[in-house]
């Protein structure tokens, strides 16, 4: 093997990848060179390659005790024996008491901590430093956990929903969390156990131009869009303050009555307003102290944030670029005194930028409140996107961590045959070692807050991610490895001490050995009825998996009425997208197999629903039965997306476009407190309810 190879396998990059087609996959050099050099280990010739494997040997050395070592409760720790530990002693701290030892003194014995049953954070100090130990308890918190709600049969159901979708009067155009808040005492008086919404990280400010809830400017922070600013003020001082402007009444009356959301437009409406509301906290007094204890928690990282959007704000009203590596030196650096400065000069628009996070916080509290109250057992189950926007305030604040000139994406496959490149930044594995894991534990935090669960998209990435150089193609990429068993220790633990299920968006090309290991630590995997099939015909319920969710489908697939009526197969001979084997009537017929096959598993599971021998078509897809379908299954937990529920033909989101086709932009159509009043949804929601219940034979 080369020396560029193997200084890319001893970085954590593989060489080799599995395409679709099962043959092995050679990756080329310029890939390996454009990675190692974005991981800053110069590679350009033979030399070079020797150095920076000779400077990644001397980091294993400096980093043989990392600030933080990762075990599961039980086990004993082991310790890089390059630590220098072999013949000091040690003193554990776990929950305040001191356990002292030794370690041996002879360096061919193994440096092994006892097994600690206690899981939390704790402490190991021996020859004078001090490490981090996270140990984790054998699974994830689960919903077999719980103390209230309805454990008893352990099974549970719940909607799914694109909160930017959600509907109410006088919300200026865009779903926000009163809105939510209301669609989680409906469906908590349903019985509904959980509510999935899509990701609320902190989104790009205005002026961006994309709007996707998995392309964040921040996974610390909250999109300040989905603030309901009635919630702040009275609704008689709102409706005057919205007065003052009757441009603005205007704008606002078009942007709700519409049926897709004008993102550029509302959002300058709503933050003009809070804008208004900001003025009045600051004039007119406010819970200062709130304010100032909620800056105090956020620390450091909220501060960046804060200065961030101020910084872009009015780097933009300069005619600077929004995307920050094109500031001024000056400004690239948030640990730079100019930065400082401009905080110290600009402290009001920092104050705002603060106070809308704030706001945020709130309004997600009380929605997750709202869910609790409605007796929803687990109630919000919140997105973890798998990265950040290049440009945002993550990349920006955390530039030491983050891998800033790769992508996120996805090799070529059967259905993308170029690859994918999902323009999205994430944290450099070294870097998470050397910084003892503090940003991701921080993102799990964040995410886990105000939530009884989590979904990890692309879950997959807990243990390798593909990667493509800034500039490159997608297929000129390679799978960078990450520390899974850290990760999983790390996720399984904040699962616990935040009492949060995980999911795992685990579908795609899996790596052997990936689902035993996340299932077998409590992580719920993924079903969603389209894949659940053995060759051309569905698995009935009972053969379906007890260790991850049910679902009739998700955003990036077709709705259950878009399915059955092939309306995403028109959008995609609209669009030219077809698989390059297909054509629309390959298509449309394939279509008419899948549904036969689906008439056909109905049928199966409850004599009722016609035969296809029958010779009757339905025009509408029999939702009741698909809902009574899924949730037989022994899922734990099944979750339909309110998209089924009304019966939408049109999904949120359809890879492969970004503005030929209305992505993340649907509202819809009743409001939120009413959706779920409609005589057939009701019916629909009973038959999954019932379904729960059934006794899987």
């Amino acid at each position: 093997m080369s020396e560029l190879r193997e200084l890319a396998e001893e970085a954590g990059i593989s060489t080799r990848w599995v395409r679709a087609d099962g043959e092995q996959a050679e990756v080329e050099d310029m890939p390996l060179r454009q990675i190692l050099a974005a991981m800053d280990l110069p590679c350009e010739t033979e030399t070079q390659c020797r150095q920076s494997r000779s400077e990644l040997a001397e980091e294993r050395r400096r980093t043989a005790l990392p600030p933080m070592l990762t075990g599961w409760c039980g086990d004993g720790i082991e310790l890089d024996p390059l630590s220098g530990l072999h013949g000091h002693d040690y003193k554990l701290t776990i929950e305040g008491r001191v356990h002292e030892g030794s370690f041996p003194s002879d360096r061919a014995e193994p440096l092994i901590l006892p097994p600690i049953v206690v899981p939390g954070y704790h402490t190991l100090e021996a020859n004078g430093r001090q490490v981090t130990l996270a140990v984790a308890p054998r699974r994830c918190f689960e919903l077999s956990d719980m103390s209230e709600g309805r454990q008893g049969d352990g099974k549970f159901w719940g909607l799914a929903v694109q909160l930017y979708s959600l509907r109410r009067e006088g919300d200026g155009g865009i779903g926000d969390f009163t809105a939510l808040r209301m669609l989680a005492q409906a469906a908590g008086s349903r019985g509904a156990s959980a509510l999935a919404i899509s990701p609320v990280h902190a989104m790009p400010g205005m002026g961006i131009s994309h709007f996707s809830p998995y392309s964040p400017s921040s996974r610390l922070f909250l999109n300040a869009l989905h603030i309901d600013p009635g919630a702040i003020i009275d609704p008689e001082t709102m409706n005057a303050l919205i007065a003052e402007d009757l441009c603005a009444t205007r704008v606002r009356s078009g942007l709700e009555d519409a049926s897709l959301i004008d993102w550029s437009v509302a959002s300058h409406w709503r933050i003009n307003l809070m804008r208004k509301l900001f003025e009045r906290f600051r004039t007119e007094g406010g819970d200062e102290e709130a304010f100032a204890a909620f800056r105090r928690e956020g620390g450091e990282a909220l501060e960046d944030h804060a200065r961030f959007e101020a910084l872009r704000a009015y780097c933009v009203m300069q005619g600077v670029e929004a995307y920050w590596p094109k500031w001024s030196q000056e400004y690239r650096d948030p640990r730079r005194p100019e930065v400082a400065a401009f905080a110290q000069q600009h402290a009001e628009e920092v104050d705002f930028q603060a106070f809308l996070q704030w706001q945020a916080a709130r309004g997600l509290e009380a929605a997750q409140q709202a869910a609790r109250a409605a007796n929803m057992p687990i109630g919000l189950i919140s997105d973890f996107a798998i990265g950040s926007d290049r440009g945002g305030s993550h990349a920006w604040s955390r530039q030491g961590e983050m891998l800033n000139n790769l992508s996120i994406g996805a090799p070529p496959d059967l259905f993308n045959t170029e690859g994918q490149d999902w323009g999205l930044v994430t944290l450099c594995p070294r870097a998470m070692r050397r910084e003892g894991f503090h940003a991701y534990i921080e993102m799990l935090r964040a995410v886990m807050r105000h939530a009884g669960g989590v979904r990890i998209d692309h879950i997959l990435g807990l243990s390798r991610l593909w990667m493509v150089p800034q500039g490159a193609t997608p297929a000129c990429g390679a799978y960078l490895r990450y520390p899974m068993q850290d990760m999983l220790r790390l996720l399984a633990l904040e699962s616990h001490l935040n009492r949060t299920i995980v999911i795992g968006e685990n579908l795609g090309t899996i790596p052997e050995g990936f689902n035993e290991a996340i299932l077998g630590a409590g992580v719920l995997g993924m079903q969603v009825l389209w894949f659940m099939r053995d060759g051309n015909d569905f698995l009935p319920p009972d053969e379906w998996a007890r260790d991850g969710i049910a679902m009739t489908t998700t955003h990036d697939l077709p709705t259950v009425s878009g399915w059955w009526d092939g309306s995403d197969i028109a959008w995609k001979c609209r669009l030219n997208i077809l698989n390059p084997k297909a054509t629309l009537d390959s298509e449309v017929h394939q279509r008419a197999c899948e549904r036969h096959a689906l008439r056909h598993a109905l049928h199966e599971f409850r004599a009722d629903v016609p035969a296809n021998s029958s010779g009757l078509e339905p025009e509408d897809a029999p939702l009741g039965d698909i809902f009574a379908f899924v949730g037989s299954t022994p899922a734990p937990l099944v979750i339909v997306p309110l998209e089924d529920v009304v019966a939408e033909t049109q999904q949120p989101n359809l890879p492969g476009t970004v503005e030929e086709h209305p992505n993340w932009r649907r509202r819809v159509s009743v409001s939120a407190d009413r959706i779920l009043d409609d005589p057939l949804i009701e019916e629909r929601l009973a038959e999954l309810a019932a379904a729960r219940h059934r006794e899987i034979q």
